[in-house]
């Protein structure tokens, strides 16, 4: 499966012809106030580096993951200080109290959540966006395991043990417009590390 998943990302970015991949997202742009001003952030699954550029230039130091070396390869030579690390996010291991920033952004690996949260300093931010069950009623293809249930991802950082040191600051879901073919219907989350 992550071979099959790289090949398929690979192609994925080399064809893209929009650059949709390339903007940072809205969630974090209408957010940045809450960005820390200095620190060390991770970008999971960062794709072509959009919202990974967006932190380097407000002075944040980014370590961005992706499983695609097209998209690694890409992300770099358009950021050369982004410190990108071509890894599936299924056998990476995301170090305990080490970042003043995670971001997940459109990529559901549920048990990367409770080391998203260990992975935080006291007093740092977790921005997670993905895609709902909802997606369905658009794009029948889509494979659920990859598509978050109603209330979900609130509901998972309000109750799991793992959540215990976060404060939830901003929570939504719904549907948002794009510039594709159809709107996205998204779940987003903004928690701190209180301890």
């Amino acid at each position: 499966m992550p071979t099959e998943d790289a090949n398929k990302w690979n192609i994925r970015y080399e064809q893209e012809p929009r650059n949709s991949f390339e903007q940072p997202r809205a969630l974090l742009v209408d957010h940045a106030h809450l960005l820390p001003k200095q620190g060390l952030a991770l970008d999971l699954a960062m794709g072509l580096g959009g919202n990974a550029g967006f932190l380097l230039r407000r002075g944040l130091r980014v370590i961005g993951v992706d499983i695609s070396y097209v998209a690694v390869n890409k992300a770099h030579s358009a950021y050369p200080g982004l410190m990108a690390i071509v890894a599936d996010l299924h056998y990476y291991s995301i170090p305990r109290s080490t970042f003043d920033l995670i971001i997940d952004f459109l990529y559901l690996q549920r048990n990367l959540w409770p080391q998203a949260a260990n992975g935080l300093k006291k007093g740092g931010w977790l921005f997670v966006e993905c895609l709902t069950e909802a997606m369905l009623s658009v794009n029948p293809g889509i494979n659920p395991a990859f598509l978050l249930r109603p209330g979900e991802l609130q509901q998972t950082f309000q109750d799991a043990e793992f959540a215990q040191t976060l404060e939830i600051l901003y929570s939504s879901e719904g549907w948002q417009a794009t510039t594709t073919s159809h709107p996205k219907s998204i779940a987003s989350l903004i928690a701190r590390r209180y301890c």
